[in-house]
């Protein structure tokens, strides 16, 4: 079984923004590179808010790479700049990613907010936009 995350962070402001995307593109590069990940997919959406899809051999493989590295530093500053944040996380057989519909679908269906410390309307109500696509990878 894979496990697959899914997390949408929507940066509040723009001067957290090159502070933000410094930081992913090193969660990024950490994701690719711990064990048992077996991909990792990032999406641009509109309005500041951008979109992750990890699948993992294992649930404990997904948490050793939480909880270490850029990912735990990064997890403390996103209190201060995002002002939405949700994830999902579910099993499947299959080690193909979700597409990013079905990444949405899941986020309001199962997912859960995540802490900030600033949340928007939208947050405090989990409500989450449909997807405008962006820049994806």
């Amino acid at each position: 079984m894979a496990v697959v995350s899914i997390t949408r962070l929507r940066v509040r402001l723009w001067r957290y923004l090159a502070p933000f995307l410094y930081s992913s593109i090193r969660c990024a590069w950490q994701a690719r590179r711990s064990e048992g990940n077996l991909r990792v997919s990032l999406l641009r959406d509109r309005d500041r808010t951008f979109w992750t899809r990890t699948l993992w051999a294992s649930e404990a493989a997904m948490k050793s790479f939480m909880m270490t590295g850029p990912h735990r530093v990064a997890m403390r500053r996103l209190l201060e700049w995002c002002d939405e944040a949700a994830l999902v996380h579910w099993e499947q057989e299959s080690e193909q990613l979700p597409d990013w519909q079905e990444a949405h679908r899941r986020l309001q269906a199962e997912g859960r907010r995540s802490k900030v410390n600033h949340p928007s309307a939208a947050h405090q109500s989990f409500q989450i936009r449909p997807l405008q696509t962006g820049r994806q990878s």
